[in-house]
């Protein structure tokens, strides 16, 4: 399902729709040892027992993360699974700015929200389910054993959902 919002909607919508926005079960996105995002899914990431977790950088550069975290706060999952969040001066945690130093601090401020790019937050309820633009922030959507949780950089009115 592909929603289309303003991006001041997208980013406002009540309160702090917008969203931003992974322990693993094993390697699964990530080299074990390095944290060196995976640029493809893996099997393993496809097959999480707990949640998976999908990063996607865009116009960003960097490539795609796959993996694996825990059930909980998706804060926490996304964590867990070794990808770190920025959040924004305006939202703190619940809105997320960067992903993994992306965009760097001398491509964006995380201060404000940007005018015209944010990391959208997407959830998913299983494997075989559509993407769903989350309905809250970062620091109170709570993922159960089973859900994906996305992230994906985002311009404009542009709301496409993760593609893995």
């Amino acid at each position: 399902m592909t929603a289309r919002l303003s991006p001041r909607r997208a980013r406002f919508a009540a309160p702090v729709l917008l969203v931003l926005a992974l322990a693993g079960c094993s390697a699964t996105g990530r080299a074990a040892s390095t944290g060196t995002p995976s640029a493809t899914p893996s099997a393993s990431a496809a097959a999480c027992a707990q949640v998976t977790v999908v990063v996607e950088f865009g116009t960003l550069g960097a490539p795609s993360v796959h993996a694996c975290g825990p059930a909980g706060v998706a804060l926490d999952t996304l964590k867990a699974a070794k990808v770190s969040t920025e959040g924004s001066g305006d939202y703190g945690d619940a809105v997320v700015c960067r992903v993994d130093n992306h965009p760097t601090a001398a491509e964006e401020s995380c201060a404000k929200l940007p005018s015209d790019a944010y990391w959208a937050l997407w959830v998913k309820s299983s494997p075989s389910a559509d993407w769903a633009y989350a309905q809250e922030g970062v620091s109170t959507l709570k993922l159960t054993a089973g859900e994906s949780v996305g992230l994906v950089y985002t311009h404009g009115t542009d709301s496409t959902p993760p593609q893995g």
